[in-house]
This record gives structure tokens, sequence and C-alpha cells, in this order.
């Protein structure tokens, strides 16, 4: 993977992918997969590049619901205490 956070190789071990999508924050995710979003939508890859690009875009896509998902509980719990304190 390229370190300049543009992780677009394609021939790079989908474990490891996964491990460094695992570590991205919320913008650092949705950046790349806006990214790869692009370059498919170019075109010019072959399927292989394609199908590795598809995948991670899939992965970046998770990590992203991941971090949304965190932080709607977040503000459900915060609305929840409120309405306990509003009650007491």
């Amino acid at each position: 993977m390229a370190e300049s956070g543009k992780s677009t190789e394609t021939g790079a071990d989908p474990a490891d992918d996964a491990a460094e999508i695992a570590g991205f924050g919320y913008e650092r995710a949705r950046d790349e997969l806006v990214n790869v979003v692009k370059i498919l939508e170019q075109g010019g890859l072959d399927l292989d590049e394609s199908l590795a690009l598809w995948e991670r875009g899939e992965a970046l896509a998770n990590r992203c619901e991941e971090h949304l998902a965190g932080a709607r509980k977040r503000v459900e719990d915060a609305l929840h205490r409120t309405d306990l304190e509003e009650r007491q």
C-alpha cells in the first residue's frame, strides 16, 4: 500500500488491506472511498484491478458505516440520558 494515503494498489493482500482500513478514522475512510469511486468511474482498468478496487471500496464503505453507527449510538445514548435527567 502506498503511504501517501491513496492506497489504490491492487496487488495488496486483502487481509493487509482490511487490517489497514480497520484503523482508519471516518474522514480518511470517506476520502479514500471517494478516491476509489473516482478511479472506478474513470475506467480503463483491467478486470483484476477493478475488482480489487471495488473490494477496497466495499471495505472502506463498511468502515464508514461502523463509524456512523457508533456516532448514532452515542447520540441516542445522550438523548436517553437527557430524557432521564428531565424526568427526575
